[in-house]
């Protein structure tokens, strides 16, 4: 019978290692397992590498999940609220002077929607799909069917 052969570096003469599930030389073994010699390795500093090797796309967390709106089949981002809810962002920014006060939202580092409640008119911001939905009861687009000025804080988050 010949001796097992390690899994890892195809060494001869590995051993069982319960804990992995595989045969393993001593070096491998060791290598797993983590010795005292061994400095520990912090996940944060291998996934980008590890994705990199593996040309996997890390997706920005400021991108959304994306959506389309059943009412236009305008395109949209989900992105999840301070509070924990979500809200549909529309793409790209808009003046904060031309938004009224409580649907202007501004995207955070981590993609988290916040509520900007007051801005700089220079400022930018961007707005839930929902309030420029032509279709759905939108401030602006039901402002613009009618006739009307945009509405002061409506805030509909979802």
């Amino acid at each position: 019978m010949t001796a097992p052969v390690c899994a890892a570096c195809e060494a001869p003469g590995a051993q069982w290692s319960a804990p992995l599930g595989m045969p393993l030389c001593a070096a491998c073994t060791s290598a797993a397992t983590g010795t005292p010699e061994r400095d520990p390795v912090r996940l944060g500093d291998i996934l980008p590498v590890t994705a990199a090797s593996l040309r996997i796309p890390v997706p920005s967390p400021r991108t959304g999940s994306p959506m389309t709106c059943r009412h236009c089949g305008g395109a949209a981002l989900w992105h999840r609220t301070v509070g924990g809810g979500w809200v549909a962002v529309e793409p790209g920014s808009r003046p904060a002077a031309a938004v009224p006060r409580g649907e202007r939202w501004h995207i955070a580092g981590d993609g988290t929607a916040v509520n900007l409640r007051g801005a700089v008119p220079s400022d930018t911001c961007r707005v839930s799909h929902f309030f420029v939905c032509p279709r759905g009861r939108g401030g602006l687009a039901a402002d613009a069917r009618e006739g009307r000025e945009g509405r002061e804080g409506t805030g509909r988050a979802v």
